[in-house]
Order: structure tokens, then sequence, then C-alpha cells
């Protein structure tokens, strides 16, 4: 069983910057990685994943130019950097681990999930 905890979440003002991190225990991250977000009444989104073992990035619109996912399989640690931030980033981020090939931006392809961490944005 794969457990996921985020961290690095917190309060920015528009234009600033945070970087999530996300450890993994009880197991790796899988061929796939991801990080989704969810804001106040709206779905979950996905923002960007990963293929783990060549470390080839995919990004949502909203991610694109803006945010940069990594990994480091030393530490079994997935990362968002997010620069730029708005206040449409406000949100939920959760990391996700273990994703099917083929549909790696869908909620329903990663096995497991961290609990999230809160990115608030201020104008």
């Amino acid at each position: 069983q794969v457990q996921l905890a985020e961290s690095g979440g917190g309060l920015v003002q528009a234009g600033g910057s945070l970087r999530l991190s996300c450890v993994g225990s009880g197991g790796t991250f899988g061929t796939y990685a991801a990080w989704f977000r969810q804001a106040p009444g709206k779905d979950r989104e996905f923002v960007a994943a990963i293929s783990w073992n060549y470390d080839s990035p995919w990004y949502g619109d909203s991610a694109k130019g803006r945010f940069t996912i990594a990994r480091d399989s030393a530490k079994n640690t997935l990362y968002l950097q997010m620069n730029r931030l708005s206040a449409e980033d406000t949100a939920v981020y959760y990391c996700a681990a273990h994703g099917v090939s083929g549909s790696i931006t869908a909620i329903g392809s990663y096995a497991y999930w961290g609990h999230g961490t809160q990115v608030t944005v201020s104008s």
C-alpha cells in the first residue's frame, strides 16, 4: 500500500511561487505520477504528470509555461514548482501515483492519492 504525503502549500501573493512536494512511502510511484487540483465548487482537474522511468512530463493547459513537474527517485519524492501564480490557481493540490499509460490525465487512472495541500493565492 503506497502512502503519499503532500507539503509545501500555503498563502502566496499573485505573481509569487511555491514548490509542492509529495513523499511516497510503502512503495514506489509506479510508471506515472501526477498532480491534480480541486478549487472550491469545481471538479478535480489534471495539472501535470510525469513518466517516472523516462522523466517525461505532460502538462494541463493551466500549467503550461508556469509549472514544472519533477521527481527524485532516490528520495521517492514528486515535486511541482509553480511560478507566476494567480488567484485562479487557488485550490487543494493532490499528488497521485501508479497512473495507467494511455490516460494519464484522468483521475480514474491513478491508484493512490495523497490527502492534498492547500494553495491560496491572494490577488
